[in-house]
């Protein structure tokens, strides 16, 4: 399923990702069979609703998902050719945050608020690149200016209580890229952000992914967030992959009734005052007692018999366009 308009060896591999965790109610079948690449210097945004899974595919490709209670299943998981799967403890402390960072949700929660934003910003440094002494502190200085935090001689002094929620956010990045990582995960970045902020936090995101060459995978909620910094769209609903496409393909023509469903929930300026903003009805289904057949049927106005009985797979619909869905197949 790789790009036609990318011939390079993919820097990551997925294929048949699954992840599951026991829990007293049953088992919950958080991902599903997750496959795709990502290519040097490619910005991929993964797109859905709030416990569709996207953000378990990311921590599952760095292994950050605690075994028990959840498992986790694939094929293959490789960056660079190096099996993650498979590798041991020891050896994906070696890849986590040096050559595949992640940036966590919440910066307030994800930083340490006993320690000073230079000394976290140190041990990241330190333990993957060996700097110490002024080294460390102007490199440290370094990354605060790349991100566009201003007077980061003082900033690396203050706890993270003492800076806003946009400034937090720049410091997560500046430790995520200061080993100068392959790849980026970027998890939900913009969350708890005023619009304004939101749009300097993905500028910067893809003006560092342009400068570094450096992968990234955007995962969230708002279309508006992946539509003019990624290359390629997937869109996942209830752990699975449901539509896959370069941006540009996505937006002119989405085929899965989910993707159309979450393009036309988005505001636009130009419709009237008075115009109802379209919903999606009903709720995702429960990772516990998932449907039969389609997940999205229960839900979908284009259903039939078919979609409620059988599993549609993802296939090749058009060029390097992947849809599951029995009404498009």
């Amino acid at each position: 399923m790789e790009s036609q308009t990318d011939t390079s060896k993919p820097v990551l591999e997925v294929e048949g990702l699954k992840v599951q965790f026991r829990t007293r109610d049953g088992l919950v079948k958080a991902v599903r069979d997750i496959t795709f690449k990502l290519f040097p210097g490619e910005n991929l945004g993964i797109v859905g609703e709030s416990g569709c899974g996207k953000s378990v595919t990311a921590l599952s490709i760095l292994r950050l998902i605690q075994c028990p209670p959840g498992n986790i299943e694939a094929n293959r998981i490789t960056f660079n050719g190096t099996d993650l799967l498979h590798s041991s403890e020891r050896e994906m402390r070696k890849v986590r945050g040096n050559h595949i960072s992640m940036i966590f949700q919440d910066p307030m929660t994800s930083l340490n608020p006993v320690l000073t934003i230079g000394k976290q910003m140190s041990e990241v440094i330190e333990l993957h690149m060996g700097l110490k002494g002024k080294d460390l502190r102007s490199r440290c200085i370094e990354l605060l200016q790349m991100v566009g935090i201003s007077a980061p001689e003082m900033r690396l002094k203050s706890y993270p209580h003492q800076l806003s929620g946009g400034m937090r956010q720049r410091v997560m990045i500046a430790m995520a890229i200061s080993c100068h990582p392959s790849i980026l995960l970027a998890d939900e970045p913009t969350t708890a952000l005023d619009v304004t902020i939101q749009d300097q936090i993905l500028r910067l995101l893809l003006s560092l992914s342009r400068d570094l060459h450096m992968a990234t995978i955007l995962i969230t909620h708002n279309f508006g967030a992946v539509a003019g910094t990624t290359n390629r769209i997937i869109v996942m609903y209830a752990g699975e992959i449901v539509e896959m496409a370069s941006s540009m393909e996505l937006f002119h023509n989405p085929l899965h009734p989910y993707t159309i469903g979450l393009l036309q929930s988005i505001p636009r300026v130009y419709e009237e005052e008075q115009a109802r903003l379209y919903s999606i009805k009903g709720r995702l289904p429960s990772p516990i007692n998932l449907p039969k057949g389609c997940c999205y049927a229960p839900r979908c106005e284009y259903a039939f018999d078919t979609c409620m009985n059988l599993y549609p797979t993802l296939e090749e619909r058009e060029s390097d366009h992947y849809v599951s869905c029995w009404k498009v197949l």
